[in-house]
């Protein structure tokens, strides 16, 4: 797969936004001796000379580590200085269902010097995702719509497609995704990095989490507090273990209030060739009432997914344009162009294989990590609340997905956040940010007491750290990896 490829694939699955009794010990992640890593070219175009591949098994179901074997493909940039080397950066990506097997050449290049002379840069495929051992539900094309996964109520506020919707994924990943759907978790990715760790020779490790991996993040510096070194959680998700995944989803009804007012400012300015309105304060009555007649009248849109601009896409697009200011045009020139009946060429997808392949990841991620409520009526209940109160976002954050019908049971209960640990954390978080909230953030800087700091950025966008932050920001969590040394409190980036 092309570098290109494989990136959009990481936007589809940050938009995808889905026994024993007591947490598995950290030993038994890290029963015997790991074998000796075969390094060679990694497959792909664009990608920097000296990144290196490799696989590291780990067990498919870590109760029972003389099992069944899996592979997680990982790859490195060895330290640019061997002299003033201090260990490896697992670089964490989002999703779930993202890579970072291509970032040691990617963004792993946009750290500073004295970070890539630090570190070897290792990046991975976690568990079911790309050239790590896969899975995949075979779902209907119509179904890896966003606007499908994402569960946006019916205009009139109904959730009973929503369940209908649920029910057939849940079945078809249940079908087709074989023993490995029912391994796939937060703490299975834990527990794989700690197997890349030891296969690594290393002692400890230092890791840059964005996103979803920021919970990665956390919940392995909870089972494995003795083998973190320098940790930086970017865009952080709130880590409340009676709810996990549900509390992400529901965050939107927050991050999209936070950030539309940003878009609102921007598509009003004098000048701007996609203005979209005289004043800021015009620009939300303007999308909502655009959005109700696209619910009455959609527009036919050959080539999309689904085939028509209605109302729940035009949301979708623009939930997923928030993320960064660099989407605001696209949202501007559609809006322009169904207020004038047409629509823009189609949007580009990644290829169906790999839409497949980060969708069920999604799915026996957010489904295995806790058992989602089964009720209609709270649902409902909890749709009709959110449509009240979040008018731009229409109850989808409270709804039912597919984890609402899905059939196997968590295998453990989930890992509880706390502050026992080294003091080794550093949280940065944008203060307008649509997928990981402030609010969120401020749970997750909480929830680890002591052990961390935490970077607030005056910025808009996910993904704070040399992406959609500012200089203020990028320059502390540069100095901490380069150095160790953090904020001695709390700190804001104006």
């Amino acid at each position: 797969m092309t570098k290109t490829k494989r990136n959009a694939a990481l936007l589809a699955a940050s938009a995808f936004v889905l026994g024993l009794t007591a947490p598995l010990t950290a030993s038994a992640s890290t029963a015997g001796a790991p074998e000796p890593l075969d390094w060679a070219k990694c497959e792909g175009s664009g990608l920097d000379p000296r990144q290196q591949c490799a696989t590291v098994e780990v067990p498919l179901d870590h109760a029972d580590p003389g099992g069944r074997k899996i592979g997680i493909a990982v790859s490195r940039i060895p330290s640019e200085n061997p002299r003033a080397r201090r260990g490896v950066l697992l670089l964490i990506p989002g999703g779930p269902g993202g890579s970072s097997l291509n970032n040691p050449s990617g963004k792993g290049q946009k750290l500073p010097k004295e970070v890539r002379d630090a570190y070897d840069l290792i990046g991975f495929d976690p568990r079911g995702v790309g050239r790590s051992t896969p899975v995949s539900c075979g779902l209907d094309h119509s179904d890896l719509a966003t606007s499908k996964l994402r569960p946006w109520p019916a205009p009139d506020g109904s959730i009973t497609e929503n369940l209908t919707t649920a029910q057939r994924l849940s079945d078809t990943c249940a079908r087709n995704g074989g023993e490995l759907i029912q391994h796939i978790s937060t703490a299975d990715n834990a527990r794989d990095i700690d197997r890349v760790r030891a296969a690594l020779g290393e002692r400890e490790l230092s890791a840059w989490g964005v996103s979803y991996g920021t919970y990665v993040g956390a919940v392995y510096s909870q089972l494995f507090p003795q083998r973190t070194d320098r940790i930086v959680l970017d865009s952080n998700d709130d880590p409340d273990p009676t709810r996990v995944a549900r509390a992400w989803l529901a965050g939107h009804e927050k991050g999209v209030e936070d950030t539309f007012p940003e878009f609102a400012e921007w598509s009003s300015a004098p000048g701007n060739p996609d203005r979209l309105a005289d004043t800021a304060d015009e620009v939300r009555p303007l999308f909502l009432n655009l959005a109700a007649k696209l619910d009455r009248d959609p527009i036919p849109w050959p080539g999309a997914n689904p085939q028509e601009l209605n109302g729940n896409v035009l949301r979708q697009t623009m939930l997923d344009s928030l993320y960064a200011p660099s989407g605001f045009p696209g949202l501007a020139k559609l809006i322009l162009a169904a207020q004038r009946g047409t629509v823009p060429p189609a949007p580009s997808s990644p290829p169906e294989e790999v839409l497949q392949n980060v969708t069920a990841v999604g799915a026996g991620t957010l489904c295995n990590d806790i058992a989602w409520p089964r009720d209609a009526a709270g649902y409902e209940e909890g749709v009709a609340r959110s449509r009240a109160k979040y008018p731009l976002t229409a109850g989808m954050p409270r709804n039912a997905m597919v984890c609402a019908a899905w059939p196997f049971p968590p295998k453990e209960p989930p890992v509880r956040i706390t502050g026992r640990g080294p003091s080794n954390i550093l949280l940065v978080q944008n203060e307008r940010d649509v997928a990981t909230p402030l609010s969120g953030a401020l749970k997750l800087r909480h929830a680890l007491g002591r052990r961390a700091t935490m970077v607030t950025v005056n910025a808009t966008g996910h993904d704070a750290y040399l992406a959609n932050g500012n200089e203020c920001g990028d320059r502390t969590v540069s100095h901490y990896l380069a150095t160790g040394e953090r904020p001695g409190r709390d700190t804001y980036c104006a």
